[in-house]
Parts: C-alpha cells; structure tokens; sequence
C-alpha cells in the first residue's frame, strides 16, 4: 500500500500499469465506521487497471494509529476537500455506511466552493441524511457500539472477544460513531452529478426505500442496485460491485465502458 499524502493510501495491484500519459479514472472510497482503507483492497484489485484505486485513511488505524481519530464528520469532511481535488483527471466519490454520508458531504463541499467535483457519486449502505437521525446512530456506550458492530457483522468476532484487541479497534470505533451521532443535515441545493445507490436486501440497519431516497439529493439520474446479503456485501458480492461501480463511471461518461463508446 502506498502512501499519497496524507489522507489517501494506492494499493499494489496486479495487471499492467496504465499506458504512459492515459488519463486513469480514479475512485476515491471512504470507509465505514471502525474500517481503514485496506476495506477496499479487494475491490481496488477488482478495478484494476481500468480504475485507479485510491481509499482514504482516517486518523487512528493503521499507518496512522498513533494519531487522534477525528469524532466530527464536518471536520473530516473539510479535511478530506482538498486531497480530493488535488487529484488530476476525472474521478467518482465511493463511500460505505459512513463513508457514504463523508463522501456526499465532500461532494457538497466542492459544490459551494465551484471546485472540480466528482463524475458521479456511489453510495452503499446507508440511507440518504434526512432531519431526523437514522437508527442506531446515536450509541451512547460502548456496549451500545459493539451491539451494533455485531449486528452489522463487519468485525471478526475474535476481535471483539479478546480484551486486548477490543482496547486497540474501541478508540476509532467511538470516534466514528461522536462523528455519525452528531451529524445533522443541512438542506441546501441538490447536487448535479448521478448517483449510484447501493444496498442489501438484508442490511438490519438500511432499507431499501431509505437508500432510494438519495435520488432527492441530485438533479441527476440516481440508479439503485439491490444486492444479496447483509450491511457488509462488498466482498461476499465483489464481481457485481464492481461491475456497478464500472457501469456507474461508464453512465457518467468515465472508466473503461465510456472509453469503449467513444472507441
């Protein structure tokens, strides 16, 4: 994993590099709660090399663990703008659960500041923000927090179990869930660019028809895909993911099915 600034990591992976002065689409992906960049490993390795890969590493896991984690969303958010837009070419926004909400709100950021946005938004598995706060987002212990963290099933069990290792995820884990608990939306103008909406037909935490709503928050095609299993499908269903994410980059004029048209 290499590191690009301070807040996104590039995965090594196989395949050849793109061509000498090919303009790569990139995908930025924001991890969930509790989750680091490698969560994207997999699928970085799926999209490669039609896609350039690049995660986001929040403070307080992995190569940053020794680092306060952030427990503000809007401060992550304002952090993350600029990395975002220091990138060059077209690129898409990919976040899950949490992620999903930091990277619409990055989008909105770079909306007021008439900066160079993102082709299109991929959201997965979380509803769309509204006034009033979505279940299980307001934990007030930790109990509260690993309850939910089992529900969602996205941490090895073992993890949880063991004293020791449960002392080193906790930090980030109550961190991330201050930042989704004390997230209020803030109606403002739609976005302009397409969403792709992406859900579990069994996610305990996110329906189907909240995750449509997203579609109210662009004035441009949203497209929702329904997939097989619970909160954390990426990987259980990584082929059709990234087939989404391709066809979502190729609709909004980018990544390897656009090029193909134009050819």
């Amino acid at each position: 994993m290499a590191v690009q600034g301070e807040w996104l990591r590039r995965f090594d992976t196989p395949g050849p590099a793109p061509r000498p002065g090919a303009e790569t689409p990139r995908l930025i992906c924001f991890p969930h709660a509790g989750g680091a960049a490698s969560a994207f490993l997999p699928l970085a390795r799926a999209l490669a090399p039609e896609l350039d890969v690049l995660a986001v590493q929040y403070p307080g896991r992995q190569d940053r663990r020794h680092e306060r984690p952030v427990d503000d969303l809007g401060r992550l958010a304002d952090a993350l703008t600029g990395p975002v837009t220091d990138q060059t070419g077209p690129y898409a926004l990919f976040g899950h659960s949490m992620g999903a909400l930091l990277a619409y709100e990055v989008a909105r950021r770079l909306a007021e500041r008439s900066l160079p946005g993102p082709a299109a938004l991929i959201l997965s598995g979380r509803g769309a923000p509204s006034a009033a706060p979505a279940r299980y987002d307001r934990l007030r212990t930790d109990e509260d927090i690993l309850r939910v963290v089992r529900l969602l099933g996205g941490t090895t069990p073992r993890v949880l179990e063991d004293p020791e290792l449960r002392d080193m995820v906790m930090p980030a884990l109550r961190a991330d869930y201050r930042a989704i608990g004390g997230y209020v939306w803030r109606p403002g103008p739609p976005l302009d660019m397409p969403f792709t909406v992406l859900v579990a037909d069994a996610d305990p935490v996110v329906g189907v028809a909240e995750a449509k709503a997203w579609g109210e928050l662009t004035t441009a095609a949203t497209t929702t895909r329904v997939f097989e299993g619970g909160h954390f499908f990426l990987d259980a269903r990584l082929p059709q993911v990234a087939e989404a994410v391709t066809t979502a980059l190729g609709s909004a004029g980018v990544g390897p099915l656009a090029a193909a048209e134009r050819r």
